[in-house]
């Protein structure tokens, strides 16, 4: 052997030349490993009770697809992270090769090709079945089924509800809140008035965009009876925490009536006998409880001391009502943008509230906000 040969002999390996048997990753570690967490990911995805109550025939076939999602989503997280991983503790810099250049590596072709391959015809699958599940939960009932139209109205920062007048030309009845009946399918136009929202009752799943100039829809068939939050899922203003109402989930029977008596109240006055303050079946109206209950509730959004309100997005009435007449009371329910109190801007308290509240509730709430404000 020769003196340069013996000299390299003797010297050290350098620490950026790996012999193959270095380089190969454990593969069957690396896929038990994988595999393990996989199963144990799947497995807790789908026990944690993710979402509220199952409300819509719809609902049952989302959260299937939620679960579809899981399964094939967690093993290809846990396999990235397991290689990415295991790379950083094998190959990580050693004492020493702080100043080396890694070794010059090719790469896998055969590798690349397979996890572009795979990803590729599974993102293929999935979208296949979610077009399918999507077609499905959007049909219309089939011929000779009864679907009742709701058109759903945002606007900031409250929705109405109008149901079908009882007559071809008749005037449609106006709700602040939702009343649908379990069982049939219910098809919702939404609409907007100013900005966009986002129409959502977490319980049935759905959720669409309310797009001003457009109208957007979707179906479901409530199963649940009950009552749910309704909510806007898109950021539209400085009260867009506050757009909150609710959906009731009535039997037929229930709705057939309540229905029936919103077309013969036509939005006046129930005085059933009782005279003028109350409403239908004698009992008063009460202010105080239509402050903090009626939705969007008035306490949400309005500091009032009387009610242990606190302040919100809107004026504090102890102030900006002092002084003022019953008119200007009445007024600020029934068309708020007339007066805007100082330090605050137009088109944040909802304007429907002449609509979805009887003139007896309206008199109740001022007759309530006169006496709390006036000392």
């Amino acid at each position: 052997m020769s003196t340069e040969e013996e000299r390299q002999a003797a010297e050290p390996a350098s620490p950026i030349l790996r012999t193959d048997h270095d380089r190969r990753a454990p593969v069957s570690l690396l896929v038990a490993i994988a595999l393990a967490a996989s199963l144990l990911g799947i497995v807790l995805g789908i026990l944690i009770d993710w979402f509220p109550f199952q409300a819509s025939e719809q609902a049952e076939q989302i959260d299937t697809v939620y679960d579809v999602l899981l399964a094939a989503s967690v093993p290809m997280f846990v396999l990235v992270m397991t290689v990415v991983g295991y790379c950083v503790w094998k190959f990580r810099m050693k004492p020493g090769e702080e100043l080396l250049d890694g070794p010059p590596i090719h790469g896998n072709t055969r590798l690349e090709v397979i996890w572009t391959t795979i990803p590729a015809l599974l993102m293929l699958a999935l979208s296949t079945y979610a077009y399918i599940v999507l077609r499905d939960i959007e049909a219309a009932p089939a011929a000779g089924q009864p679907e009742l139209n709701v058109r759903v109205v945002g606007e900031q920062f409250t929705w109405t509800f109008y149901y079908p007048a009882e007559s071809e030309g008749g005037e449609e009845i106006a709700s602040a809140q939702l009343y649908v009946p379990q069982g049939q399918s219910v098809k919702f136009d939404v609409q907007s008035k100013d900005v966009i929202h986002d129409f959502w009752v977490p319980a049935f799943r759905m959720k669409i965009d309310a797009v001003p100039g457009i109208t957007t829809f979707y179906r479901v068939t409530p199963t649940r009876l009950g009552s749910y939050p309704v909510v806007c899922a898109e950021l539209c203003g400085i009260g867009h925490s506050v757009m909150r109402q609710t959906a009731t989930v009535l039997s037929p029977e229930d709705f057939d009536q309540w229905l029936a008596d919103e077309r013969a109240g036509g939005g006046e006055e129930e005085t059933g006998g009782g005279g003028e303050g109350e409403q239908a079946g004698g009992g008063a109206v009460d202010g105080a409880e239509l402050f903090t209950g009626v939705q969007p509730s008035c306490g949400a959004c309005h500091q009032l001391a009387d009610a242990g309100t606190p302040a919100g997005v809107g004026p504090n009435l102890d102030e900006s009502l002092a002084g003022k007449d019953e008119e200007y009371v009445r007024r600020a329910i029934t068309d708020p943008e007339a007066d805007i109190a100082e330090g605050f801007s137009g088109g944040i308290m909802p304007s429907n509230y002449g609509e979805t509240l009887d003139p007896a509730e309206i008199d109740a709430l001022v007759e309530y906000l006169m006496e709390t404000t006036q000392g």
